[in-house]
């Protein structure tokens, strides 16, 4: 008899919950994914140096068109507005400040002035990143701390302030945007990026295992050779300031024929971020066209 109570008890349930769900559809009979509404996130970097989409921007972008608030935030406060206005141009609220994510006392007040702006924080997007040229044997040894600082302890310190509030209001998720220059070679000296980045990932792993009790996610973007505004620094760092070349050479690396761009990298960052992940942690997702999995282009 007792058997039989607990089976129409579940039953039960599993009806509401149908009923629930089918309530939630929306017009075209579909249920809604990657919603983000409610949802508080801060997003780092979110500004590019030149015009067009860069990863943050275009992260920054996609998380308020899904519903979320978003608090975007950048060391020039130029390009974090010029962000805004892109944004509020589609009709979304993009709310930006000024932090440089290396220094402690911004960063903790950067989270303060979130939660007392928007009362939680439910999403950090890790976003920021730099590249400079060197080998151990070439690279300055304060630009391979710099390198270490930018790539790798901003994402620590970050974490370090919203990791408390997250686990206080029962969950969150933190999405770190790493490289495969952390995963392999890509044709060029950069080893202080390549060594922040390998780092960031394992980071990201032992930090997902420490709050997955508390329902706090922890995951990472790892993009490939990405057809961004920095594609321009990166010719006149990297390729002697011939763009054309750069260009040509990034796309003849992928296995795909072409780089991706910051929206294939926004669109991973909004999964890791929304309910539809709710069961993944501690891992990435690797958006590079093939290039990780191929021995490279002769």
């Amino acid at each position: 008899m007792e058997e039989r109570l607990q089976s129409c008890v579940r039953l039960r349930k599993k009806r509401l919950k149908l009923i629930k769900e089918q309530e939630s559809r929306n017009v075209d009979g579909e249920m809604p994914v990657l919603r983000l509404d409610g949802r508080v996130a801060i997003v780092t970097g979110c500004g590019t140096f030149a015009p067009g989409w860069g990863n943050g921007k275009a992260i920054a972008a996609l998380l308020a068109r899904q519903g979320a608030t978003v608090f975007g935030v950048d060391l020039e406060i130029e390009a974090a507005e010029a962000t805004r206005d892109v944004v509020a141009a589609e009709g979304f609220d993009l709310h930006v400040g000024r932090c440089d994510v290396t220094d402690s006392g911004q960063v903790e007040a950067l989270v303060a002035d979130c939660v007392r702006r928007f009362g939680r924080l439910d999403i950090l997007v890790n976003n920021v990143g730099r590249s400079e040229p060197g080998n151990p044997a070439t690279m300055d040894e304060a630009v391979w701390r710099q390198q270490l600082d930018l790539n790798l302890t901003s994402a620590f310190l970050t974490s370090k302030f919203a990791l408390p509030v997250m686990a206080a209001q029962g969950g969150g998720s933190i999405v770190n945007i790493s490289s495969v220059a952390g995963m392999r070679w890509v044709g060029k000296d950069q080893v202080g990026y390549a060594a922040a980045k390998a780092g960031l990932v394992q980071f990201t792993k032992v930090t997902a295992v420490a709050f997955a009790a508390q329902a706090v996610r922890l995951n990472c973007v790892v993009p490939g050779l990405m057809f961004t505004p920095l594609v321009q620094r990166l010719a006149e760092r990297y390729g002697g300031g011939d763009f054309e070349a750069m260009v040509a050479k990034r796309h003849a690396q992928v296995p795909m024929g072409r780089m991706g761009d910051a929206w294939d990298v926004a669109h991973a960052a909004l999964f890791l971020a929304s309910d539809e992940a709710k069961y993944i942690t501690g891992t990435e997702i690797v958006v590079d066209g093939g290039l990780t999995a191929s021995t490279g282009a002769s």
